[in-house]
């Protein structure tokens, strides 16, 4: 391997990750052919093949899977290096690469600017992703930052609480429960929901806040999009347990009301993560004291969170 070169690497996580040539040189703007030239250069240097095809499928043979994982490794320390060097030449630069569970693109873009305000010469890549994915981009290292509600717990990773995130019940405004004071959670439970997906930061905050009652939820839909939840809503197919982030601005428009249900909301946290091996970028590491010391009131004020949920928890 000795002669492989980083160009080769790069085409070939790029193949990796989209498990197609034609995709892949769709992306990085070559052709097929050139793409396919570079990944049978680094067979060679790797005396192994590192693809092969099953049946329509590409995947990655054992030797193709193993060297994916130094090939990841090695960008990441070209890049921290162009960190170090940028932090050497004045202040923290460089690209910035967060990942947000989906509750939180409703306001981390506004923090986002926020930063980007405070170090101009710095480079945003945001993604979005649910829960599970999330957790493969941590595993990866395809980020450095997580932001989410329900980190993993265990040693490999590192995670701090750095504000205040509510969950709250939320129905039409014509529904028969809107304007009622202290629903009880028996009459709550006669309702139909509308629910995120399980596995997802919502659908486990939501087991969390009803406890041993969550199997006498009536769920007539499972879907992966807030999106798509509150349109259900707002036609009458049921109430939802989503965040209060994502229906803020419903709320305020008028299609959609918090129900004042006992026990909510829900407090939980938003929490930053990495992992805990990882040494973070100087654009990162800034970031993350940017959400510790600003995070909370910039979420609060771009949400007008004590309108909706009534306060801060106590």
């Amino acid at each position: 391997m000795r002669h492989a070169t980083l160009r080769q690497l790069a085409i070939f996580t790029a193949v990796a990750d989209r498990m197609s040539f034609s995709r892949a040189a769709e992306d990085l703007h070559l052709t097929q052919p050139a793409i396919s030239a570079q990944i049978k250069a680094l067979e060679g240097h790797a005396g192994l093949p590192l693809f092969e095809r099953v049946g329509r499928k590409l995947q990655l043979t054992a030797a193709g899977g193993e060297l994916l994982g130094y090939a990841r490794r090695i960008a990441e320390l070209f890049r921290e290096a162009d960190e170090a060097m940028a932090q050497l030449k004045g202040g923290a630069r460089g690209k910035l690469n967060v990942a947000v569970i989906s509750a939180g693109d409703y306001f981390f873009p506004r923090l986002l600017a926020a930063f980007a305000e405070q170090h101009p010469g710095v480079t945003l890549n945001l993604a979005v992703h649910n829960r599970e994915a999330l957790l493969r981009q941590l595993a990866d290292n395809l980020t450095d930052l997580a932001i989410m509600v329900r980190p993993p717990d265990d040693a490999d990773t590192v995670r701090t609480a750095f504000a205040p995130h509510a969950y709250v019940i939320v129905a039409p405004p014509g529904h028969p429960l809107a304007g009622r004071r202290h629903i009880s959670r028996k009459r709550l439970l006669q309702e139909t929901f509308i629910v995120r997906e399980q596995g997802s930061d919502t659908y486990r905050s939501m087991q969390d806040a009803f406890g041993r009652d969550t199997p006498h939820i009536k769920a007539a839909m499972e879907i992966r999009s807030n999106e798509t939840i509150k349109q259900a809503v707002i036609a009458g197919m049921g109430v939802s347990f989503l965040s209060s982030h994502a229906i803020a601005l419903d709320v305020r428009a008028g299609n959609l009301v918090v129900l004042d249900v006992d026990g909510f909301p829900a407090w939980r946290h938003w929490y930053v993560v990495h992992r805990a091996e990882k040494r973070l970028p100087a654009i990162a590491a800034a970031f993350r004291a940017f959400l510790l010391a600003d995070g909370a009131r910039l979420i609060a004020e771009a949400g007008d969170l004590d309108a909706i949920t009534g306060g801060s928890p106590r």
